[in-house]
């Protein structure tokens, strides 16, 4: 059992706000880190002069007392047209992806970030699943290579409707590339109730101490749609115990991009539901724990 979570909030959830002064906001609200999408608003990875920038950006956060994690689905900075693309598994284009994520661990190791998380991509129309696997064995296996040398440990998110959409094909991937130690599970909880074929505590358990990156929101079963804590089916005292249960230490940073016109009063509140959830995990005799979930 670990102890308190650390809880913080992802910056394509404060997309009207300057990066210093949502880390300052953050910080105000009690929040321990951020999870910083590098996009064209936020430290963008493709402007001039990112070392400097960089450095200005952990100075901050230091004086701040910040933990930070790197996230790195921005929309539509690498295509101005198609959301998300090139990625790992596009039919063309796939080194852009490559690159993106080369700069996201160059500015996660000079943050001193706790992780770089990231996902598949959606399988191209006519590309059977061989293939796919190919292309993005292929891909990752060039970012953890940086990766290692860098010292940044990377966490793959399995994302609804993507490739790689579960976490089972994390797994799987893991295995294909002969299970190493800097990949590891970026967990979505609104995910978990979207699309994993386990409940919360079990998929969680499955995880176990893979896990290196949880991002919160509350979802619906197969609607992948991020809502607001309190406003979707997660069980928040069930996941947040089974969190801790596991020992996870890293950051469970909020997840709501479509809440950045008044962030400011949803990350109070989210912070204040998600603590009242975790002090009710702890205190809670019967949060059930499955005692022979395996997670190979």
């Amino acid at each position: 059992m670990s102890g308190p979570l650390r809880y913080g909030y992802g910056t394509n959830g404060l997309t009207s706000h300057r990066l210093d002064d949502a880390i300052d906001l953050l910080a105000d609200l009690g929040y321990d880190g951020v999870a910083l999408t590098l996009d064209h608003l936020h430290l963008d990875p493709f402007a001039p002069e990112l070392p400097a920038r960089t450095a200005a950006v952990a100075r901050h956060l230091e004086r701040r007392g910040m933990a930070v994690v790197i996230e790195t689905g921005a929309r539509y900075l690498l295509d101005p047209r198609r959301k998300h693309e090139p990625t790992f598994v596009s039919d063309d284009g796939r080194d852009r992806r490559v690159d993106y994520l080369h700069r996201a661990v160059e500015v996660a190791a000079d943050l001193g970030a706790e992780a770089v998380s990231f996902w598949s991509g959606i399988l191209p129309a006519g590309v059977d699943a061989a293939t796919g696997w190919d292309r993005l064995v292929a891909g990752v296996r060039e970012v953890l290579t940086l990766a290692e040398r860098r010292g940044v440990v990377c966490a793959f998110e399995p994302e609804p409707g993507m490739a790689v959409d579960t976490l089972d094909g994390v797994l799987e991937l893991r295995r294909r590339l002969g299970d190493p130690d800097g990949l590891r599970v970026t967990l979505d909880l609104g995910h978990v109730v979207c699309n994993e074929p386990r409940g919360m505590a079990e998929t969680i358990h499955r995880a176990g101490d893979l896990i290196a990156n949880v991002q919160v929101d509350d979802m619906v079963h197969g609607v992948h749609e991020h809502l607001e804590i309190g406003t979707g089916e997660v069980d928040f005292v069930e996941a947040l115990g089974a969190l801790r249960g596991v020992g996870y230490t890293g950051l469970a940073a909020l997840e709501l991009p479509r809440q950045a016109h008044a962030a400011p009063a949803v990350a109070e509140r989210s912070l204040r539901l998600l603590r009242a959830a975790e002090a009710q995990a702890t205190d809670a005799d019967d949060v059930r724990v499955p005692e022979t979930a395996e997670r190979r």
